[in-house]
């Protein structure tokens, strides 16, 4: 196991080594323009030289997306638990989710500059709007969908509703929540960086959003690519982090509902 799970690690590891070796062989060979590409070497250098700057940059983005993260997800429990219970609630609202859904980010993004003001306040509810939609679908299935058996045993015994949701309900439903928290935790990087990039100039500790607007504005590449490159493995260590909570604590407090 540990070979293996090992090799899961030396294998793109060894591809993006690769990858960046070529990257920076073009780059000599053909001379690319910084302004269009930059190579590896560059990218590192200018890092290296705003290292502070860049890290500190993370760390407010991943703030963000972390306080967007849990409120999406503790409002969409909420959320999933009134659907499964009312239909009539999940049959005025649910269209409007969908509706919300559909709608760009971006087009979302200034009118809640307009009502929250620039700031973290207005990165924080675009990430819980970005994010919810994910655990709401899959809590509410979680919920909705409980094998008919287990369901008619619970109507024999005589449960009440409360002890329906406590030992049934909702032990179903986490498997769902841990897969809607996998997808909503990918998607909460994309709300931070754009929530930063159009409300985050306020902010006295500026994200990663912040970074890529002003490199893209001031043909600063390096800064470019790098705040590209923190805020993808941002994500990465947001969606592994929610995948290890979910396998180490969600799954062990379900399992022990069922006994």
């Amino acid at each position: 196991m540990k070979r293996v799970s090992l090799q899961k690690l030396l294998y793109p590891a060894g591809f993006l080594l690769g990858m960046l070796a070529i990257w920076q062989l073009v780059d000599l060979i053909f001379d690319i323009k910084r302004i269009i590409l930059p190579s590896p070497y560059e990218i590192a250098t200018v890092s290296w030289s705003k290292a502070s700057e860049l890290l500190q940059a993370t760390l407010v983005t991943g703030q963000a997306a972390f306080l967007g993260f849990a409120i999406s997800i503790c409002l969409g429990i909420l959320l999933a638990l009134l659907f499964s219970a009312s239909r009539l609630a999940k049959q005025c609202v649910y269209p409007y989710m969908i509706l919300l859904q559909t709608v760009p980010i971006v087009a979302i993004a200034p009118l809640v500059i307009i009502w929250f003001g620039g700031g973290l306040g207005s990165v924080v509810v675009i990430v819980s709007v970005i994010s919810i939609f994910p655990v709401v679908t899959n809590v509410t299935t979680g919920l909705t969908t409980v094998e008919p058996g287990l369901a008619e045993l619970m109507e024999l015994y005589q449960a009440g509703r409360i002890e329906r949701l406590l030992k049934l309900k909702l032990p179903n439903a986490v498997p769902h929540l841990l897969t809607g928290a996998r997808i909503s935790a990918g998607l909460t990087i994309v709300g931070a960086v754009v929530g930063e990039y159009m409300a985050g100039h306020g902010i006295s500790h500026r994200g990663l959003g912040y970074y890529i607007f002003m490199g893209s504005q001031n043909f600063q590449v390096e800064v470019l690519y790098a705040s590209i490159l923190l805020s993808t493995l941002l994500g990465i260590a947001m969606v592994g982090l929610t995948s290890l909570l979910g396998r180490t604590v969600l799954r062990r407090w379900a399992y022990s509902l069922h006994e």
